[in-house]
């Protein structure tokens, strides 16, 4: 039977297991951020907040590690956060419930609680445009850690992400798209967004977007060092030998090949 449903009728949940199962992979992404403190910090986080934390999906798979692992997920906007309520905190057991606290607010004004591992990943904090603004939001993070925590950011560049193009992925259920729809290289303003064509169903445009500004590398660790971290690293990730990243992200030595596109992290240590 044809599918007659309007091309962007989607529903929330849809909207965000779509994403999740496209963009996050959190057991992966936490093993990243723990190789990444054990290097930085000589052992695992336990404490973690996470900026922006859409779902909260990482947050709550934080506490699946033991009773002694913890998490703040903070985010403005509440439609992702009751998401995450339903379809990932109430998954929780009793006890894994106790670790995890969602919380709707700005990161610049909620107040920090005490963390062994800030991050703000996906990018969301591209949001802030302005070295002012993301120079404040740094120093909000700098002041609200102990010394010896850590702040974890990922970033992503690469000639492709300043071009107007749209690359696509294959899933198993879904093609998930992402449309670089502008981008300005005086201002290094750009307007991405994401789409999914779901088998049987046409595509669904704009399902998310993104009015950035793509910060590069040195820009972030003049800031993030400004503001007071000793020491900031940036991981790079390796090479699969056919082209592409291997999932492994290595602290910066000498020198990275220039990649079209790539993803990498920076590791501020108070």
């Amino acid at each position: 039977m044809k599918d007659k449903r309007p091309l962007n009728l989607i529903t929330v949940n849809t909207k965000y297991s779509l994403y999740e199962e496209a963009v996050q992979n959190a057991p992966g992404e936490i093993e990243t951020l723990q190789h990444i403190s054990k290097i930085e910090r000589g052992k695992h986080s336990k404490v973690l907040r996470e900026d922006f934390c859409g779902t909260g999906l990482l947050a709550c798979e934080w506490a699946k590690q033991g009773t002694a692992f913890s998490s703040l997920g903070v985010d403005l906007d509440e439609v992702p956060l009751n998401y995450g309520m339903i379809h990932h905190f109430e998954k929780l057991s009793i006890k894994e419930k106790k670790q995890v606290q969602m919380l709707k607010g700005n990161v610049l004004e909620v107040p920090y609680s005490t963390a062994d591992m800030v991050v703000a990943l996906n990018f969301s904090y591209f949001i802030f445009k302005t070295r002012d603004l993301m120079k404040q939001y740094f120093k909000k993070v700098y002041d609200g850690l102990p010394a010896g925590s850590l702040f974890v950011i990922d970033l992503f560049g690469g000639v492709e992400a300043q071009s107007v193009c749209e690359e696509e992925t294959e899933h198993k259920d879904f093609i998930y798209y992402w449309d670089c729809q502008k981008f300005d290289p005086v201002t290094q303003e750009s307007f991405y967004a994401i789409h999914f064509r779901p088998k049987g169903r046409k595509k669904l445009v704009n399902v998310f977007t993104y009015d950035w500004r793509l910060w590069t590398m040195p820009e972030l660790r003049d800031l993030l060092q400004e503001v007071g971290f000793r020491r900031v690293t940036p991981y790079w990730e390796g090479d699969d030998d056919e082209g592409g990243g291997n999932g492994v992200f290595s602290p910066y030595k000498n020198e990275v090949e220039n990649c079209l596109s790539w993803v990498a992290y920076l590791a501020a240590l108070k």
